[in-house]
């Protein structure tokens, strides 16, 4: 403490309360709240490039749920029963291996496709993307430019603001009402869903999940939006692990571009010791995560290339060769030259070949037929007429094909056993069926207490559909 602090101790404590305010606000500012971004709209290259990629992603989405297949939904993922149709194939939780296999297979495509050519996932197919691209597209119909947009933003109320405003709120709901029915959908029976959801005849837990997942598009594509992209997401986090000199990624030629500054056009700016960039900022106001990427490589770069399309445009105004901002690697910028076959890009590329291969040949080579063999633990054996022996087992036969089937039913071994049992047996499309089936043989033929036994299940109209399960049979102990 100062000697002047103890001659005015309220000047002291009133310093101390200013350095407790300044020390709050300091953290305070740690938590910035969300700018808003006005984004230009500007036609280019990739701007259409974005809808030949989204428009297709929102159709399919949007209209597989109402076609139909054999009585029921094309696309449909049946919780309740646990049957997942996918297109003319029926997926059982025995086959929820194959659903491991495609989440590797979809990680390694993702890989494989950042070391090529960056984050254009996330720029051009990611749906938090699309459904975005989609809400800015109805901010721009109904408030106009950006220019417009700001100027109401910060206008009064008047009758104009409100009428735009509210246009542009029941437009988003509808859009993320739409996704959120579609969504459970493919869940829930759409064409039940749909009618039942407006006449509130639907089941609670459909309702619930429907306004669920359009609270969930309405916040994020209206109000999130880069948020998602630059917090949420953990693909912009570890992307940088990905990445090596000679990733394709959206940069900012300085050599060609600096120093900036804003000129003439038909003047000579080399001349006045300029480089190419008339420092613009289009490139900053098109950007829908809002970064300069004159800053270089950042990790709020989605590599949607809107900022190739707006920068190409001036240099065209400009009479400038364009690509100053452009899709291309460290090292063609700092040496000229780059390397598309390198060993990380060819290693995941053999990996993704080898379980795409491995995941196509199982789904072609897979039977859509289960049989699962229960021998009856209670008694080992029992003994019947004749002195044989008898072993029971309890047969369950999960029909996985989308047709009905008659199965015949056989047992085989090293010996002659006798059957007794349903020799044929019919069961329905996506239908288990249970029998019990008796083996006996004679004892005194057995070398052994036990012995193999194979039933075997043939679809009597597709031999193709042939099930084998190996079990034991049991019998009296040999002395």
């Amino acid at each position: 403490m100062e000697t002047s602090d103890l001659k005015h101790p309220e000047a002291a404590e009133k310093r101390a309360k200013v350095a407790a305010a300044e020390e709050t606000i300091q953290v305070l500012d740690l938590y910035q709240t969300r700018e808003k971004i006005y984004v230009r709209k500007l036609q280019g290259f990739f701007q259409n490039l974005k809808r030949f990629t989204g428009i297709p992603m929102l159709t399919a989405f949007l209209v597989l749920p109402w076609f139909q297949y054999d009585g029921r939904q094309l696309l449909w993922f049946d919780l309740p029963s646990r049957k997942f149709y996918v297109f003319t194939v029926t997926f059982w939780p025995q086959d929820f291996m194959l659903l491991a296999w495609a989440l590797i297979i979809a990680a390694f495509a993702l890989f494989t496709v950042t070391v090529m050519v960056g984050r254009v996932w996330c720029g051009f197919s990611c749906p938090q993307t699309v459904w975005t691209w989609l809400f800015m597209g109805t901010e721009h119909f109904w408030e106009g430019d950006r220019n417009a947009r700001m100027k109401l933003d910060k206008a009064p109320m008047s009758w104009n603001k409100l009428w735009r405003k509210t246009g542009k709120q029941l437009t988003w709901v509808a859009i993320a009402l739409i996704t959120g029915l579609t969504f459970v959908g493919y869940f829930n029976p759409i064409r039940e869903l749909v009618p039942g959801f407006f006449t509130l005849a639907a089941h609670p837990a459909a309702v619930f999940w429907t306004l669920f997942f359009t609270a969930m598009t309405y916040m994020n594509a209206a109000y999130l939006r880069e948020q998602v992209c630059m917090y949420m997401c953990p693909y912009a986090r570890f992307q940088s692990v990905m990445f090596d000199s000679d990733t394709l990624i959206v940069s900012y030629d300085k050599e060609r571009g600096e120093p900036r500054g804003a000129r003439k056009k038909g003047t000579d700016h080399r001349v006045e010791g300029k480089g190419d960039c008339v420092n613009c900022s289009l490139c900053v106001q098109v950007c829908p995560t809002g970064i300069d990427i004159r800053d270089g490589l950042q990790y709020e770069c989605i590599s949607c290339g809107l900022c190739i399309d707006a920068c190409n445009a001036v240099m065209k105004k400009m009479d400038y060769p364009p690509g100053l901002i452009r899709f291309t690697t460290e090292n063609n910028l700092e040496h000229h030259g780059s390397h598309i076959l390198r060993p990380r890009f060819i290693g995941y590329l053999v990996v993704l070949t080898g379980i795409i291969s491995a995941f196509i040949y199982v789904i072609v080579a897979r039977v859509p037929l289960e049989l699962d063999v229960i021998r009856d633990r209670n008694v080992l054996y029992r003994e019947v007429e004749n002195g044989f022996v008898e072993n029971i087992y309890t047969l369950r036969i999960n029909n996985m094909d989308v047709r009905d089937h008659s199965y015949s039913i056989s047992a085989s071994g090293d010996y002659a056993f006798l059957y007794r049992g349903e020799s044929q047996v019919d069961v329905a499309k996506g239908e288990v069926l249970t029998t019990v089936v008796r083996l006996a043989m004679d004892p005194g033929l057995m070398t052994s207490p036990n012995t193999d036994v194979i039933f075997s299940v043939e679809s009597v109209d597709d031999p193709e559909l042939l099930e084998n399960q190996e079990s034991r049979f049991i019998g009296p102990r040999i002395r």
